[in-house]
């Protein structure tokens, strides 16, 4: 009879202590598998690390947490422009073609942007109005400038123009470190507004379908 009321007690105490223990506010939660899944770690990108904590080597990920201020790859700036994932190649050349220029029209700011750009990075060769005549295509020490004016590069799809920029072509190297993806775009519509318009299809005039309307009627 004892044993049985000392089982008793102490089940009645254990399920109070617990009830009591379970109302209150839980302000400590205890032991906690991977913290940083839960409480993210905010810094600034220039500003000062413990070494002791972290590290910017790879191979010391595994001891410190690592941290090389670079932006996750496959991720981009808020309102920036998609990656040009086209392969430099022949095919990827070729599928250039496809690509659309994903800016609208350039407004007077931009435009003067552009021309800017285009006389510091292209004019030198291509010269201030793309026909080939800069000072480095006429010195003699540099062959095969294009002449952006030609008809070739006027029926060039805007994509190819940029894929050209981008990966360079010919004796032309890589602007992709110099210009951002934007400046590139923008060159290719300043490129456009330097070239001759295409010349419209001449329209048969009205009295020649007359005449040769007549013609036919007579035989």
């Amino acid at each position: 009879m004892k044993l049985k009321k000392i089982i008793w007690v102490t089940a009645v105490a254990a399920t109070v202590v617990a009830t009591v223990g379970s109302c209150g506010v839980k302000r400590e939660p205890g032991t906690i598998y991977m913290p940083d899944m839960a409480y993210s770690r905010a810094y600034e990108t220039n500003a000062l690390l413990d070494s002791s904590m972290f590290t910017s080597s790879e191979p010391a990920a595994g001891h410190k947490i690592f941290y090389n201020r670079r932006p996750v790859p496959g991720t981009m700036e808020r309102g920036e422009i998609a990656a040009y994932t086209l392969p430099n190649d022949s095919v990827g050349y070729r599928m250039s073609a496809g690509v659309v220029n994903p800016l609208g029209p350039l407004s007077k700011q931009d435009s003067a942007e552009a021309a800017r750009l285009f006389n510091i990075n292209c004019a030198i060769c291509h010269g201030a109005k793309g026909a080939a005549n800069g000072p480095l295509a006429t010195s003699g020490k540099i062959g095969g400038v294009a002449n952006l004016t030609l008809d070739m590069y006027v029926k060039m799809a805007d994509g190819t123009m940029y894929h050209s920029i981008h990966y360079g072509k010919n004796n032309m190297g890589s602007y992709a470190s110099q210009l951002s993806r934007k400046q590139r775009w923008q060159l290719v519509q300043y490129i456009r507004a330097l070239q001759p318009k295409p010349a419209a299809a001449t329209p048969v005039m009205a009295s020649a379908k007359t005449d040769t309307a007549a013609t036919a009627a007579k035989k």
